[in-house]
């Protein structure tokens, strides 16, 4: 099966212009305001209404309000949600949206335990945990504390590059993979040649 790419903290429009012409299935827009990838409102909706269709739009958030996420929804159309928080299951399902629910991985986490009251969730996604930053650390987790047979398709982030995509593919076979910082020329700026370099290297290994 193909492996799905997300380019995440898209913050120009270009951007996502480039992410969408060398393949991406989605893009990810960072509602958390301590991020230097935040976007407001109304890029969000410019970015969000100039994407090409069948391009996913994520929006992202770190334990938002309930009238945050409707007003992001109402105001900016997205596809998608994606809860990289402490939110709790209820939370994440109460609204007119698939969801996605990420995990901070690290050594002594019962993974399944913390995931499977996330059942009504589209995919679970994988991060690396660091004590400060949520998701776009740049960092990679050990891949062998993945188990096998995870219940939810599995996207996996934290650290990938188009240097060991291929190598994490291979190990964790997620149903998709998604990156942020090994794609930027700086903290919220996106490299064209390096968007071009990591979906080639996710579809040199698809085969």
């Amino acid at each position: 099966m193909r492996t799905r790419v997300k380019i995440c903290g898209i913050t120009r429009v270009e951007d996502a212009r480039a992410a969408a012409a060398q393949g991406a299935d989605a893009i990810g827009l960072v509602f958390y305001r301590p991020s230097p990838r935040n976007v407001t409102l109304e890029r969000a909706r410019d970015i969000a209404k100039q994407t090409p269709p069948f391009v996913a739009t994520v929006a992202v958030f770190v334990n938002p309000s309930r009238e945050e996420v409707e007003q992001v929804i109402r105001e900016c159309g997205v596809t998608l949600l994606q809860f990289h928080g402490e939110e709790s299951p209820e939370f994440c399902a109460g609204f007119l949206r698939p969801y996605i629910k990420a995990a901070r991985i690290r050594t002594g986490l019962d993974l399944l335990k913390y995931l499977s009251p996330y059942a009504t969730a589209s995919a679970w996604m994988l991060d690396a945990f660091h004590g400060d930053l949520w998701g776009g650390t740049g960092g990679a987790f050990d891949w062998s504390l993945v188990p096998e047979g995870m219940a939810r398709p599995v996207i996996l982030s934290g650290g990938l590059t188009a240097d060991n995509v291929a190598g994490a593919i291979r190990r964790v076979k997620p149903y998709a993979v998604d990156v942020s910082s090994g794609v930027e020329a700086s903290k919220g700026i996106k490299d064209a040649a390096k968007i071009a370099a990591f979906i080639g290297a996710v579809q040199n290994e698809d085969g």
